[in-house]
């Protein structure tokens, strides 16, 4: 399983609007084949930060994650909404154990 946090910080007043765009990522992204989870995560200390757990099958299948007009489209319409930039950590999962 190929995992990746993605730590995201954005400018308070573009918050409501990254949420409502985050969203409509999410549910394409839980449609693509080799995706397992994509689940958006608010920090309750800061609701400006937002981590991202994106799991896939395997590391084919989240690059191709990236090649999807839902991910472009958000990648486009956020990134001037970041208070810095975001950052990508991959991940290996261990369990579940999927095959």
């Amino acid at each position: 399983m190929h995992v990746t946090l993605v730590h995201v910080h954005v400018i308070p007043e573009c918050r409501d609007a990254f949420i409502d765009a985050s969203r409509v990522n999410h549910e394409a992204s839980v449609q693509e084949p080799g995706n397992l989870r994509f689940d958006i995560l608010q920090s309750p200390e800061d609701p400006n930060r937002f981590v991202f757990y994106e799991a896939y099958r395997r590391p084919e299948d989240a690059a191709a994650h990236k090649q999807t007009a839902h991910y472009q489209s958000w990648r486009d319409t956020v990134a001037g909404w970041m208070a810095e930039p975001r950052q990508g950590v991959p991940m290996k999962g261990l369990y579940p154990v999927i095959d």
